[in-house]
């Protein structure tokens, strides 16, 4: 282990406490802010032999941190972007009015990819929980809502293209 590595390994012990707590600060997020941590301390020790100088070591490992803060922040609100658009489309189709779905909607749903096909079964047309369904296969919510918006984008646009006679927006009168 070179000197700067140890240096390094000191500084973090005895600032630990300090630099979580500026974290939680910029984060607001217990958990969040304690992962932040870890991948910049990761970071640090994997780029410190790189390093040449201790006068460097605290603005360079900040500058770490900062952007571990940054990107958390960005992922947070690619997420909550996701979670949005999730949230748009359960609205745009109430599970009540199922039954007036267009019939071109249900000959073009087996077209799908089967995850598509299968969530938007068990979660558009079945009305199950979102957080059941993601457990059922396994993944997170956030992968369940990426794969749900998908998969409506993709059967509305191939629904747009084919069923063009339906005269009113509920498709209750498709004659296609």
């Amino acid at each position: 282990m070179t000197s700067i590595d140890q240096q390094l390994e000191a500084l973090l012990a005895e600032g630990r406490q300090r630099l979580l707590q500026y974290i939680q600060h910029k984060v607001s997020d217990p958990q969040g802010a304690e992962d932040i941590l870890q991948n910049s301390l990761l970071k640090a020790l994997q780029a410190a032999p790189g390093l040449r100088s201790r006068e460097k070591l605290v603005p360079w490992f900040y500058r770490i941190v900062q952007h571990a803060i940054v990107d958390a922040q960005r992922q947070r609100a690619r997420e909550q972007r996701i979670h949005q658009a999730y949230m748009a489309e359960q609205e745009a189709i109430p599970h009540e009015d199922a039954t007036l779905i267009c019939e071109c909607f249900r000959a073009l749903l087996p077209s799908l990819k089967e995850a598509y096909r299968l969530l938007i079964e068990k979660i558009d047309l079945e009305g199950e929980d979102p957080r059941e369904v993601a457990q059922q296969l396994g993944i997170t919510r956030n992968n369940l809502h990426v794969r749900l918006h998908r998969a409506r984008r993709l059967l509305r646009e191939r629904l747009e293209a084919l069923c063009t006679a339906c005269t009113t927006p509920d498709h209750s009168d498709c004659r296609c």
